[in-house]
């Protein structure tokens, strides 16, 4: 068994993997703002200062003197990577952003997404027959968690399916922190040759899909390395953390039987339950940003240069609300949460991510109503090296 801990920023108990670790927890309630090491496969491991109340990070996630695109070289100068890479959303502040986000949220606009719920729902009914076929004690991350966002995004990139495994292969090793800057160089030139394939594809004929939505609008004003690091940004963001939030959601039902049932059994249930998955799971990567000026953030001082890295995780548990913020509630009001960030850069998928879940958990509960772990909790096996935290197996049967 691995332990369930990642990063610093990301600590979880041994016992419960969505709940914070004893060190992270203890961070919290220094009033002090601890500065941690945090891995990061582009730069290195840097020091940043660790924000963990909800409030602090609010303020910090608004203020615009905290940045992101702190790596991006416009004029094009040195290896292209994530935090290198023109049209990549979180490699621009400012107006440059705004321009970006604006051509992003476009397409994702919510009459676009409701028309991609067929599609979704056709895709889930697939991997649960897949599962079905595969039998009980299969795991369900390979059979169901991995494909069936990627096969979304498949769907969003108009990619044929031929080649969802090497796009999964290149996903894992982008979302990895346990890999060399070179090794990640190599795998994202990879990335970017397919996507410019795509985008080129789409110049030819823009299909009926995101991709070719924004080919069609906005093709004309973006250089093709533009629509390649738009093209990215919908592939990484889009399955990574979809996938793990999918197989920790399922795992954390599975320990919690009363509130699976409930799930399961109401269809009304669903909004809410998910809401409350994405705040206690936070299985996001980690919300970097670098302050351009002297900040101050409750109460001290954050000098021009540091990095700051939001704990999603503790500023979800430690959240005033009615009932325990660490204990799972499905049944609570639906409160608030920094699951998809906040602020000017919070994600502009994030009304997709939520229609993927509300579709394929009841979905994946209803036609196995006997599901269970097939393996004791304690063997579980935890992504430790990866930007997003989640399942690396879960073996089940019904």
């Amino acid at each position: 068994m691995t332990e369930p801990v990642s990063m610093p920023h990301n600590q979880r108990r041994s016992t419960c993997p969505f709940r914070p670790g004893a060190e992270l927890a203890a961070l919290h309630q220094d009033p002090a703002l601890p500065r941690v090491p945090v891995p990061n496969s582009q730069l290195g491991e840097v020091e940043a200062v660790l924000v963990t109340r909800e409030e602090d990070a609010r303020a910090v996630l608004s203020d615009v003197r905290f940045e992101v695109g702190f790596a991006f070289e416009p004029d094009g100068t040195g290896p292209r990577s994530v935090m290198n890479q023109p049209g990549v959303l979180l490699n621009y502040d400012g107006e440059e952003h705004t321009r970006f986000r604006r051509m992003h949220a476009g397409v994702f606009s919510m009459k676009r997404i409701r028309t991609l719920s067929g599609v979704i729902e056709q895709t889930v009914e697939e991997h649960l027959d897949a599962l079905e076929k595969a039998g009980p004690g299969s795991d369900l991350i390979t059979t169901f968690a991995e494909p069936l966002p990627l096969m979304v995004i498949c769907e969003l990139l108009g990619a044929p399916l031929a080649d969802r495994a090497a796009i999964l292969a290149r996903s894992s090793v982008a979302s990895s922190v346990d890999t060399t800057l070179e090794v990640q160089q190599d795998n994202f030139a990879a990335m970017i040759d397919y996507m410019a394939e795509l985008v080129a594809a789409h110049r030819r004929d823009p299909g009926d899909n995101i991709l070719g939505d924004i080919v069609r609008k906005h093709g004309a004003t973006l250089s093709d390395d533009e629509l390649v690091g738009m093209g990215l940004d919908i592939l990484v963001a889009g399955h990574g953390t979809l996938s793990g939030m999918i197989g920790l959601s399922v795992l954390t039902l599975l320990t919690h039987p009363r509130q699976l049932a409930a799930l399961r059994d109401d269809d009304a249930l669903s909004g809410g339950a998910v809401e409350e998955l994405l705040r206690l799971l936070a299985v996001a990567p980690p919300l970097i940003r670098r302050a351009s000026a002297d900040v101050s953030v409750g109460g001290q001082e954050i000098r021009a240069g540091e990095y700051v890295v939001v704990s999603t995780l503790m500023a979800g548990h430690g959240a005033a609300l009615p009932s325990p913020a660490g204990e799972l509630d499905l049944w609570r009001k639906p409160v608030p949460h920094l699951a998809f960030g906040y602020g000017r850069h919070q994600c502009v998928g994030q009304q997709l991510a939520r229609l993927e879940l509300r579709l394929a958990l009841p979905a994946l509960l209803r036609r196995f109503p006997g599901l269970r772990l097939a393996v004791p909790v304690e063997d579980i096996e935890y992504r430790t090296e990866s930007l997003v935290f989640g399942v690396r197996s879960l073996p089940v049967t019904w």
